[in-house]
């Protein structure tokens, strides 16, 4: 197959559309479903995600993405029965595969951002990572192959019209990339740049001490952020991102962004929210939805007197700014990747906030001076990587 026609482009209105090969076949069969023109962009930078993930840590990979960046990206360590409970997984009878526990992992980091998301798995579909998809709302999943019990369970999804797409994984594009905007055509080489232990070598703050542990965790960071709309920056723990800030102008502003994230990822693990009085019938899009407006500014919106009787058994008690604070001051071994250059320090003063304690990023400021004495501050290690990550 060359040419495969859709519906529509990224929107309604524009017609026609479609993918097609200029030399040989589609790498891949549409399987069930009719994937749009976003879900295939979805698609493709996912699958280039998960594959290079699984290259740099010889784990199976999954991520999460809507909009053309990820929302979550992750490898297949175990999970502890903490995060099966935050991630509304803990209900689930099945075997925790390592694709299993990186899905769950990917989809639960920020599940407000992947609603609706469309999947990237590194490995063959296993029967126990498509029961976790089939309970989420989703639009589709790319993997190189399925088991046949995990297809029945998949093409079940939406009514028998959930997408589900198989990509050759052999399949290698040329190193040429174009694509047109306004008529005029853009080419490039592609960005085939290898992330592994080598490229955090040049570290440049006084602590020196970069884990092999933070080695994988700024792996994961830096490989997310080459398939996320720049400016980025990501936040990576044991193994899964926790905060990414795509597609802003500033560089503080999506080190905030992401940070802020990677803060709410916490504040779930608190015992206050853990222990939510929630009503049973509740969906767990609306639990999700009630606990980040009550861990946010905006709490009254799910407390306020005719509000909280409609989700919770009880009212709960107001989660305060310093109950919130003296809570994310545990979080540490946290993880920063930046697609470009801190300008300044107060990057490094937020990332901070967040736990983080190993950065990298290109360097290349003229105030690199600044941002490495930030990192010396707080016994941070740095690592100037001179390599940048965009992506548009």
């Amino acid at each position: 197959m060359k040419e495969l026609e859709l519906k529509y482009g990224c929107n309604p209105n524009q017609k026609p559309s479609r993918i097609y090969m200029e030399e040989g076949e589609l790498p891949i069969k549409v399987l069930n479903g009719k994937p749009g023109y976003i879900n295939f962009l979805d698609a493709f930078n996912g699958w280039q995600l998960v594959k290079e993930l699984k290259r740099a840590t010889g784990l199976p990979a999954a991520t999460s993405f809507k909009h053309v960046s990820p929302a979550g990206a992750a490898v297949g360590l175990p999970l502890t029965d903490l995060l099966k409970q935050i991630y509304w997984v803990a209900d689930l009878d099945i075997e925790w595969t390592p694709l299993a526990c990186a899905y769950a992992r990917a989809r639960g980091a920020d599940r407000m951002s992947s609603f609706g998301d469309f999947i990237s798995l590194s490995d063959v579909c296993d029967v126990s990572t498509a029961k976790i998809i089939a309970r989420e709302v989703s639009d589709g999943v790319i993997a190189p192959g399925y088991e046949p019990e995990a297809l029945e369970i998949l093409k079940a999804k939406k009514k028998g019209g959930y997408n589900v797409v198989e990509i050759d994984p052999d399949y290698e594009p040329r190193e040429l990339e174009r694509k047109e905007v306004f008529g005029i055509t853009f080419e490039q080489g592609r960005n085939e740049l290898v992330i592994d232990d080598a490229f955090f070598a040049n570290i440049v703050t006084d602590n020196k001490d970069l884990t092999e542990e933070a080695k994988r965790d700024l792996a994961i960071s830096m490989i997310t952020l080459k398939y996320t709309q720049s400016n980025s920056v990501c936040y990576v723990k044991d193994g899964q991102a926790i905060g990414i800030g795509a597609g802003q102008q500033s560089r503080i502003h999506c080190t905030r962004l992401a940070g802020s994230k990677a803060d709410n990822w916490y504040l779930r693990q608190s015992d206050k929210v853990l222990n939510l009085p929630f009503k049973s019938d509740i969906r767990r899009a609306d639990r999700d939805n009630s606990i980040d407006l009550y861990i946010g500014e905006d709490y009254m919106d799910v407390l306020a007197d005719g509000a909280w009787e409609n989700i919770f058994t009880e009212k709960p008690s107001v989660f305060t700014r310093e109950e919130k604070r003296a809570w994310l001051d545990t979080m540490k071994g946290v993880s920063l990747g930046s697609d470009a250059f801190f300008p300044f320090g107060d990057n490094v003063e937020r990332a901070h906030k967040s736990g983080v304690e190993f950065i990298a990023q290109p360097g290349g400021s003229i105030r690199d001076d600044n941002v490495i004495e930030t990192c010396n501050k707080y016994g941070i290690v740095m690592s100037f990587t001179g390599l940048r990550l965009f992506h548009h």
